[in-house]
């Protein structure tokens, strides 16, 4: 998106917000104020200039002044353009509150992924005499590299951004010698609503209840097993040669 477009779309948003809730947040004008600069031009300055990389009003304002007369004709000066901006302050909370609402809720049905990795600090036999980072670090084994270090692991939970790396939601660091299976007990709970993707680390008993609790579908490779044709995880189901049978079974 070029940045007229990227102007164009700000300006529509916050005036679609501005007139339908967020004006109440805003000071009164007295009834002799010029009102010829809207105050939904007033934000949209501001923000555009924020997502442009200007960190300070009087960088904001100068660059409108030098480049976007012909978008913002009735520009008024720095002093009076800044106590404008005072005035609308309080619009930019729940403008924001509603920007991240709605950016859940486009997100919403994007699976996440789950993951971890090994940070090594100390490997193979040096682990045993290894001092560094005590209060969390400790010796653990990483059976994917057949690594036997010191140092800590990182939990990442990702959602699934199609075409481009997840967007990471969750990251924690923990001790070497912490199972994948253990942290994830202790972030179960706060995920609903969604699949989840992981390798076999993450297979637990209860999958179908915490689908039914949480509505939380936990997906994680099965083991072929001698005869098999075809496998899949379907929550707590699993296909053999195309016949759903219960993982139980």
């Amino acid at each position: 998106m070029n940045w007229q477009n990227r102007l164009v779309t700000i300006y529509l948003y916050v005036c679609k917000h501005y007139q339908q809730n967020l004006w109440v947040h805003s000071q009164r004008m007295s009834h002799y104020a010029d009102l010829s600069f809207s105050n939904e031009e007033v934000i949209t300055l501001f923000l555009f200039g924020v997502m442009d990389k200007h960190r300070e009003i009087k960088c904001i304002y100068e660059y409108a002044d030098r480049h976007l007369r012909d978008w913002f004709p009735r520009l008024p000066g720095y002093v009076a353009y800044v106590q404008r901006l005072n005035r609308v302050a309080d619009v930019f909370a729940p403008l924001l509150a509603l920007i991240q609402q709605e950016q859940e809720t486009r997100n919403s049905g994007q699976a996440w992924l789950i993951d971890s990795f090994p940070v090594a600090l100390a490997r193979q036999g040096h682990r045993f005499n290894a001092c560094v980072a005590k209060q969390l670090a400790d010796s653990g084994c990483c059976s994917t590299r057949k690594l036997y270090y010191h140092g800590v692991r990182v939990h990442i939970i990702g959602r699934r951004q199609p075409g481009s790396l997840p967007v990471a939601e969750y990251i924690g660091v923990t001790g070497a010698s912490d199972h994948d299976g253990k942290i994830f007990d202790q972030i179960r709970p706060q995920l609903h609503h969604n699949e989840l993707y992981g390798d076999k680390a993450y297979q637990r008993p209860d999958a179908e209840e915490v689908r039914q609790a949480q509505n939380l579908t936990v997906l994680t490779p099965v083991k072929k097993q001698k005869g098999q044709l075809y496998s899949q995880t379907t929550g707590s189901m699993v296909v053999y040669s195309g016949v759903s049978r219960s993982a139980t079974d």
